[in-house]
């Protein structure tokens, strides 16, 4: 994973930025919490007199921390020792294990998504699968890090992973040979007379390769290319930086993407023309391909395009995290992740809790168990404690993407029998042929 970059002045998204701690907000404490405090503190004295057992100080004012920031929501956490070590080793791209984006649901480890080509991807573990066992224990009720943990591990080591799948009776177990997790964050084809590029994750240059896939591909339709299917699909997010480029890439004019925290002076607005002058694609007609795993920067992405009417909006709803997450240095072992911002698209949106509605809605008929698993697909708003959409949207919208569409009544045995192995790309590949330049217009919202 090339993500050295991902600690720019606060701009990630679905990762952190590292900022330090400083004495001046803390100063800021108001008089009347000092009252909490002491109560804070006459608990901390009862336990340590009264508990059955001797207790570590560390265990208490760890505990302490720990539950404070687990209130807030499910993006905020404190991270020490081994947990802080292999988050730094995420980010900068240095660590085995399966390639999983994982979240809890009350008590229970629940799949958001795998990474596309990782070694859970492969071994078909799929996001809304809840994970029960690792190698035969329940992992019930543990802490997120501490099942994390037990599912890294050196590359070639295997974990067996007992799953439940909605649209299954009974759990299944699946046994994933841990990698080394270095996705190519860009990939591209051509399939006739149109341009796949699949974004697998957010991380350094990605607008910078998907211009050149854009490139490569002209040169080698020859001219002739019919347009572009870009794929966010399964893809949770990355550098607030690269989501803008890409977004750049295709927007003449406009913004972007506004970031927008609790103090003013921290909001930021992002605009086209600022990082890649002109349209890359010269208006070629463009498809975004989204579902459920696509989370914060693969969403501001779609919703700069969709609201700028750039692109058509294909496939699933998507995540709905739209919070920004700064990672707060105590000392060299300790630190805070808090989140800091939500981010709102061009026209004023928030995707929090909502995500972003595809245009046209594709679902994954190719897949034997996504018709009963897309009804109990995990998202942000079903993670206990989340942040609010303050646009307030109703719940029967938020589940308006569930109700069946009659266009799609084939099912996966014959679209096997066709060939056809991913029916939303193929959907949109056809939709392309069928409209051209048409496609732009066809947006109905």
């Amino acid at each position: 994973m090339k993500a050295a970059s991902l600690f720019r002045a606060a701009l990630l998204v679905s990762a952190v930025a590292l900022l330090p701690a400083t004495t001046a907000g803390l100063a800021a404490v108001e008089g009347r919490s000092n009252a909490q405090f002491n109560r804070l503190f006459t608990v901390y004295q009862i336990v340590k007199a009264q508990y059955v057992e001797q207790i570590d100080d560390t265990k208490l004012i760890n505990g302490a921390i720990q539950g404070m920031l687990a209130s807030l929501d499910p993006h905020s956490s404190y991270v020490e020792g081994a947990s802080l070590q292999r988050l730094n080793n995420m980010i900068d791209g240095n660590y085995s294990g399966l390639g999983l984006s994982v979240g809890m649901d009350d008590g229970a480890v629940r799949v958001i998504a795998p990474m596309k080509g990782s070694p859970a991807d492969k071994a078909g573990v799929k996001a809304g699968d809840y994970i029960t066992h690792l190698d035969g224990k329940l992992i019930y009720g543990v802490e997120i890090d501490e099942a994390v943990a037990q599912m890294r591990g050196e590359a070639g080591t295997s974990i067996r992973l007992t799953l439940f799948r909605e649209g299954r009776e009974e759990p299944f177990d699946v046994t994933v040979t841990r990698g080394v997790i270095e996705l190519e964050p860009v990939t591209w084809s051509l399939e006739k007379d149109i341009g796949i590029i699949s974004v697998n994750e957010f991380s350094r240059d990605v607008g910078v390769d998907v211009g050149a896939a854009i490139t490569d591909l002209r040169k080698q339709a020859g001219g002739k290319l019919a347009g572009l299917v870009l794929d966010l699909r399964q893809n949770p997010g990355g550098s607030l930086d690269e989501a803008v480029a890409l977004s750049d890439l295709f927007l003449t004019k406009g913004d972007i993407v506004s970031q927008r925290g609790r103090n003013a002076r921290d909001n930021e607005f992002y605009r086209a023309e600022e990082m890649i002058p002109g349209d890359a694609a010269k208006g070629l007609p463009l498809i975004v391909l989204i579902d459920a795993g696509s989370a914060s920067a693969s969403e501001i992405v779609a919703g700069a395009l969709q609201d700028q009417r750039r692109a058509l909006i294909m496939g699933e709803r998507s995540f709905g995290k739209g919070s920004v997450q700064s990672l707060f240095e105590l000392d060299r072992t300790h630190a805070i992740k808090l989140t800091t911002a939500r981010y709102y698209t061009p026209a004023g949106k928030s995707v929090q809790e909502g995500g972003i509605d595809p245009d046209i809605r594709v679902p994954q008929l190719s897949d034997p168990d996504a018709r009963r698993r897309a009804e109990f697909t995990m998202r942000e708003s079903d993670l206990r404690r989340h942040l609010v959409n303050e646009i307030g949207i109703e719940d029967n919208k938020l589940e308006a993407d569930r109700i069946d569409d009659p266009r799609f009544k084939i099912s996966a045995e014959e679209l096997k029998a066709k060939g056809i192995k991913d029916f939303q790309l193929h959907y949109a590949m056809e939709t392309l042929r069928r409209t051209g330049k048409a496609t732009l217009a066809v947006r109905g919202k």
